[in-house]
């Protein structure tokens, strides 16, 4: 097919934009023009131009057809109607049967004419995340736009971006471009195709495709910093970001003064990437090196000298500001921040970040009693987590909160679990993130984010399809990470409750009545029943029940991305009310062995054909709950069955109060061959009404056995 290329040329548009803005344009053309376009054209993106290239039909072609319209005789008002809603005339029509019929002839739409409607309409209501107008128009876009290229089969396709009395700035499509500004002037040229544009973009200074600037600097880089011995700290984020600052990237290497060496790593990082988009290198060891990398946009003719002794000026300013934060904090002790954080809201309606860490204090001393952790170290860390929150260094770069605090908290000769705990309890801040390991960071890091998920909970912000502000789900996941990677035994529904009650001894949040009572209502009025171990009142363990469950439900998620059955857990979630995720991973892992045997899969066909005839007589006459008559048990394979289940029902409770889900599997596995032999030579709906009834309690009691272990109904296949 010929191939289509277009390119919208523009000021400077920022760099988190271009990426997305690229996607955004080939998907939305493509949706127009879906009939000539079935392949989706590649994006392309830089600092200045957002562009596509692909293939697509040169014709679209619709077939012709026959419309039926009035019948003869009708009111001549109706006839005028179908003959000016299709454009024709009355000597068009032919007479078929009873009524005036319309042939309309097959129709031919050249894809220059469809891309001149296309493309103007796809720019009118591009969803850019901000845009602006200039001049005199209505016309919006992320920045001036200067220039469309629009080339289909290596010819231009003209059109103007007017609409209605609109000039849009005089703006037509044709075959021009321009490279870089500066080293290769503004001079436009023609193109004739994607090949030609390519190979004279980059005549004229100017890499096309991202990617590809992404592996030069990337490469350029790590050249420069091999050469001295040193490797580059891996960001992928800051490299796919200088790759939409640079339309001809050339790498350089500063040099750090001495001076500042001393600052904290994280903070030199920091400083460097967020504010000058530098690369921080480091020597083998892993110890910070003296060095840079930045990335020019031009050949300097000097080597770069001009420009290297530029940006080492530039970041002395940068890390002299750091380092009047880092003195000016050290002159007190991190305790001593504490008070600042009473005027620091949290939340408008869970109150200040003072009150948090009294609730953080409370939650990680609880916590430390399951994950083995040493409860008041715990408390200490869960308390001063927060307090480098009011501190210069954070106040300036928000990114290193948390690791300040573990720095401060070092210097002034806290605990070195303490600190520990206090760096890491933002962890995992996203997938590629580890998670804490040591006990009192596990203790505080879960305290952090149950009081997050249960304080947000409680006042109505839970996470929707289209939006997640507060991040809950990061939470979540945070939580599953570190029960799964650690192996942690928790109650959860506790904790939650807990973290619940954290609020009306920090607020008295609870005064209110609504406080907390949408999530506590949907449970109730869905019928659920507290645990009868439960220590918290009906609402506040419906509460933590609600929590749970989108807990539970960020799970399965994770599982499915991992490829695991997520119906097993669903199941075995379904059949009890345990909050220990390690338990209950436990159990679903060993159903699927279960189910992977030929006994299991056999069990599993059985226990449904069982429950589809118990679902269709309990409609009849049921529920067929009662207990088993032995009295009435006339067949030997029904005997069997009654004694199978019942030996085999002790067997799996015993095994699952004891922790081995495997021997539990493997006893219920033991039912299938009776149950196999019942269904060959018992008829269940027997003619007599008692040996029927008595059958299907049988078939109760067989079910309510296995759904101790598992929702087996919840099970697919």
């Amino acid at each position: 097919m010929p191939e289509l290329l277009i390119e919208l040329f523009s000021e400077e548009i920022p760099a988190r934009m271009q990426a997305r803005a690229a996607e955004d344009f080939a998907r939305l053309l493509q949706t127009e023009l879906r009939a000539l376009m079935p392949t989706a054209p590649r994006p392309l993106s830089g600092p200045r131009r957002i562009a596509l290239v692909g293939e697509m039909a040169a014709r679209a072609e619709t077939p012709g057809k026959e419309e039926r319209g009035p019948r003869i005789g009708a009111p001549p008002q109706a006839l005028d109607g179908f003959l000016r809603k299709h454009g024709a005339t009355q000597d068009q029509l032919t007479q078929e049967g009873q009524f005036w019929v319309l042939a309309k002839p097959a129709e031919v739409t050249l894809a220059t004419e469809l891309l001149a409607q296309a493309v103007p309409a796809v720019l009118r209501t591009f969803p850019w995340p901000k845009s602006m107008r200039w001049g005199s128009s209505d016309f919006a876009w992320v920045r001036p736009l200067q220039r469309v290229l629009c080339l289909f089969d290596g010819a231009p396709v003209r059109f103007p971006l007017a609409h209605g009395g609109d000039a849009v700035h005089g703006l037509a499509a044709a075959d021009l471009t321009e490279g870089h500004r500066i080293l290769a002037g503004t001079a436009p040229f023609a193109v004739t195709g994607f090949a030609d544009y390519e190979a004279g973009l980059r005549q004229r200074f100017v890499i096309a495709d991202p990617a590809e600037r992404e592996r030069l600097i990337g490469n350029g880089v790590a050249a420069l910093a091999a050469a001295e011995g040193l490797e580059v700290v891996p960001d992928r984020g800051l490299l796919a970001e200088v790759a939409g600052l640079v339309e001809w990237p050339v790498p350089l290497l500063g040099r750090i003064d001495e001076a500042f060496m001393d600052l904290p790593p994280e903070v030199m990082r920091t400083t460097m990437r967020v504010n000058q988009r530098y690369f921080a290198l480091r020597r083998a060891d892993g110890r910070p090196a003296p060095r840079f990398a930045l990335v020019a946009n031009i050949t300097p003719a000097d080597g770069g000298r001009a420009i290297v002794a530029g940006n080492e000026r530039v970041l002395r300013a940068r890390l002299a500001d750091a380092r009047f934060f880092w003195d000016q904090d050290r002159r007190q002790t991190l305790e001593s921040f504490l008070p600042k954080l009473d005027a620091v809201v949290f939340h408008a309606r869970l109150g200040t970040q003072g009150e948090r860490v009294r609730r953080l204090e409370r939650l990680a001393g609880l916590i430390a009693l399951q994950v083995d952790a040493n409860i008041k170290l715990a408390a200490r860390a869960g308390l001063l987590a927060k307090a480098d929150l009011a501190s210069g260094m954070v106040g300036e770069f928000p990114e290193v909160q948390g690791i300040m605090g573990r720095y401060y908290a070092l210097a002034d000769g806290e605990d070195p679990r303490v600190a520990e705990a206090i760096g890491g309890h933002y962890r995992p801040m996203g997938p590629g993130d580890a998670v804490p390991s040591e006990p009192v960071a596990v203790a505080v890091a879960l305290a952090d984010k149950l009081d997050q998920l249960a304080g947000f909970f409680a006042v109505g912000e839970k996470p929707t399809g289209s939006g997640d502000p507060y991040a809950l789900r990061r939470a979540a996941l945070g939580v599953i990470r570190m029960i799964r990677e650690g192996g942690l035994r928790l109650g959860l529904a506790g904790l939650i409750g807990e973290a619940f009650f954290g609020f009306a001894q920090a607020t008295g949040a609870t005064a209110s009545p609504e406080f907390g009572m949408a999530v506590a209502a949907e449970k109730l009025n869905a019928g659920w029943q507290p645990p009868a171990d439960s220590d918290h009142p009906p609402m506040v363990a419906a509460f933590a029940a609600g929590v749970l469950d989108f807990l539970t439900d960020r799970l399965r998620v994770q599982l499915r991305a991992e490829g695991a059955r997520h119906d097993l857990v669903t199941a075995v979630f379904g059949a009890s009310p345990d909050d220990d995720l390690t338990r209950l991973l436990a159990r679903s892992e060993a159903l699927g062995t279960m189910l992977a045997t030929p006994d299991g899969a056999n069990l599993l066909a059985a226990y449904k054909r069982a429950a589809n005839i118990l679902r269709i007589e309990t409609r009849r006459d049921g529920p067929h709950d009662g207990p088993v008559d032995p009295a009435l048990l006339v067949l030997p394979a029904e005997q069997a069955l009654a004694a199978a289940v019942g030996a085999r029902a002790a067997e799996v409770a015993a095994s699952l109060a004891a922790e081995e889900p495997l021997r539990a599997m493997e006893s219920l596995a033991g039912l299938r061959a009776p149950l196999d032999a019942f269904f060959e030579s018992v008829v269940v709906n027997d003619p007599d009404p008692k040996l029927r009834v008595n059958r299907l309690r049988l078939l109760r009691r067989l079910c309510t056995a296995m759904d101790a272990v598992a929702d087996f109904a919840k099970i697919e296949g």
